[in-house]
């Protein structure tokens, strides 16, 4: 979860109380296992936003403000949206609400490391240039865990997100074959002779192990017809060749910014 850090923060300081979707049925904002923190002045999370998500907090702050937080909390709670709630959703939630203060943190952090790890997916990006730093801007907030990979030990900045884990890897290509399962891949760096490497690296894993599902080179269909040149007299198939993604990124996106690629890549793994 991005908004971690501010939990600790925020949980040493006051109580709150925290919300969890535990049933959804129809059409919904959020599904099951949906959590955020209530405080009496703010909120972390989203359980889908609208009316729901403010008569949710409204009823959090509620329980807060009682003589005993205890005898006010809710077992669990049924929420229609429908148009008691001003929504046409049409589906049905319903939340759980405890009381956690900062004795509660240890087994928030659990709870929420066990969500993400079953809804992050790996991700493996190789080049800390222009584009692979507004992609780790842009994916901060999105459900992947990176391994951000360089041959240049400095080019990391000192501020990455907490699912963000920065590798110096020389050669480069060395890190594929230790790639988590299911990784997507994106390669970016900053030479296209290490592009190549890493490229050749990832088919000859596939070879073996089948599990990467999504590798995408940056770059033109011309930069991608000299590679697909050079990995044949490597010794790699036209069908092999087929598995690269390149150019990268959603179509119809024709900026060439690094913050506009960013967002057409992102667009793109999500899709994937």
């Amino acid at each position: 979860m991005h908004w971690t850090p501010s939990l600790i923060a925020k949980l040493s300081q006051d109580v709150a109380i925290w919300i969890t979707v535990t049933k959804a049925q129809g059409s919904v904002p959020r599904g099951e296992g949906t959590v955020m923190a209530v405080f009496h002045d703010d909120f972390l999370g989203t359980i889908g936003g609208g009316h729901l998500e403010f008569e949710v907090i409204a009823e959090a702050r509620q329980i807060l403000q009682s003589a005993s937080i205890a005898q006010a909390l809710p077992a669990e709670k049924r929420f229609a949206l429908g148009p008691s709630l001003g929504q046409c959703c049409g589906g049905a939630l319903v939340v759980k609400f405890e009381k956690v203060d900062n004795t509660d943190l240890p087994q928030l952090l659990k709870r929420l490391e066990a969500q993400t790890s079953s809804r992050f997916q790996p991700l493996a990006l190789f080049g800390g240039g222009h584009v692979g730093k507004a992609l780790i801007n842009v994916l901060a907030p999105l459900p992947f865990h990176v391994r951000w990979i360089d041959s240049r030990d400095e080019i990391f900045p000192s501020d990455v997100a907490p699912q963000v884990v920065c590798e110096h890897s020389n050669p480069v290509q060395a890190a594929v074959p230790d790639l988590a399962p299911n990784s997507r891949v994106l390669i970016m760096s900053f030479s296209h002779a290490e592009d190549l490497d890493i490229v050749a690296a990832c088919l000859k894993r596939l070879r073996v192990q089948k599990d990467l599902p999504y590798i995408g080179l940056i770059g033109s269909a011309t930069k991608w017809a000299t590679f697909k040149r050079r990995l044949a007299e490597r010794g790699f198939t036209e069908e092999e060749c087929k598995q690269i993604t390149c150019p990268i990124g959603v179509s119809g996106i024709k900026g060439k910014e690094p913050e506009v690629i960013a967002v057409a890549v992102a667009a793109q793994l999500l899709q994937a």
